[in-house]
């Protein structure tokens, strides 16, 4: 499968987001979810750490033609969180994730998100699966997870030993 490569985020808009491409202006409020309490069910890191993390994302657009989003409100342009469609070097399939800064969960904001990137993904043929890599206790993502139709794949392969694979069903041409 091929896909039109793209080195950087294209705009997509919901009707509440704007889905853009990453800025160095974002990086204090990823570096502040994942440096918090908030990353239990991702990987705690320093800001050291979390400065890597945002580079290899943001990175993702120029080695693989498509990545992550910034979440912007449309009506006051705040940061959000991020959605995206990764596949770093050491993950076995590509995967759909998506995070929110405290103060913006049970607004639909990820389900309506994770739609407009996945389907994007499928638009531009950019993989034959997806997958979503999700820690057991992380009840909030499985719920989501479960939401936008993926079903828990007890046989995928996983990135981080006990976390659960739930497999986005992406429709063959």
């Amino acid at each position: 499968m091929t896909h039109k490569f793209m080195n950087t985020a294209p705009t997509l808009e919901t009707p509440r987001l704007r889905l853009r491409h990453h800025r160095r202006a974002d990086f204090d409020g990823y570096a502040n979810m994942y440096t918090s309490h908030r990353a239990v069910h991702m990987g705690l890191l320093d800001k050291r750490q979390a400065w890597y993390s945002y580079a290899a994302e943001v990175g993702h657009w120029a080695l693989m033609g498509f990545g992550p989003w910034a979440l912007e409100l449309k009506e006051n342009k705040a940061l959000i969180g991020q959605v995206a469609i990764l596949w770093h070097d050491h993950f076995p399939e590509p995967e759909l994730g998506w995070l929110l800064f405290e103060g913006y969960e049970g607004k639909g904001l990820a389900f309506e998100a994770a739609i407009a990137a996945r389907t994007w993904a499928i638009e531009n043929k950019i993989t034959e699966t997806l997958v979503s890599y999700i820690a057991p206790e992380n009840h909030r993502s499985i719920a989501l997870a479960k939401r936008l139709g993926a079903i828990l794949d007890r046989q995928g392969k996983v990135v981080d030993r006990g976390d659960l694979v739930y497999r986005h069903l992406v429709p063959k041409d």
